[in-house]
């Protein structure tokens, strides 16, 4: 855990967008202090039309290079930690060609009785694994 959902507007390549998932989980792996294999991404494509993200009132426009993240994660981390996970991920982005304004992170947080790895069972409350700090 997180779970990571990655929206885009269709068009990228498959070699682009696992370079993509790759940066956006090995920013989430470094600030988060993640496992390596604890990685849960979802990426879904979309038309343009189909996606629709404004500025909130900051004055930018965003381009059909839109990457829209959403980490669903266990509660407790600060807003620094916070913070630095968002510009971690922008800049690892940026290095792939992304511009910043493209980028729209939110984060949605809960607590280990609300995971289950499978087989309907919440590991972390039956203590098959730790749970995060």
């Amino acid at each position: 855990m997180p779970l990571v959902r990655i929206d885009l507007v269709r068009g990228r390549s498959h070699d682009q967008i696992d370079t993509l998932a790759d940066a956006i989980h090995h920013a989430i792996v470094d600030v988060l202090a993640i496992p390596e294999r604890d990685r849960f991404q979802i990426i879904t494509q979309h038309d343009t039309e189909d996606i629709i993200a404004q500025d909130a009132g900051l004055g930018f426009d965003r381009s059909p290079g839109l990457v829209m993240v959403q980490i669903f994660t266990q509660t407790g981390r600060t807003a620094e930690v916070k913070q630095k996970l968002f510009h971690t991920i922008a800049t690892s982005l940026g290095d792939l060609g992304i511009d910043g304004r493209d980028v729209f992170i939110g984060i949605v947080e809960n607590t280990a009785q609300d995971w289950s790895f499978g087989y309907g069972r919440a590991q972390y409350l039956e203590g098959d694994l730790p749970i995060p700090a």
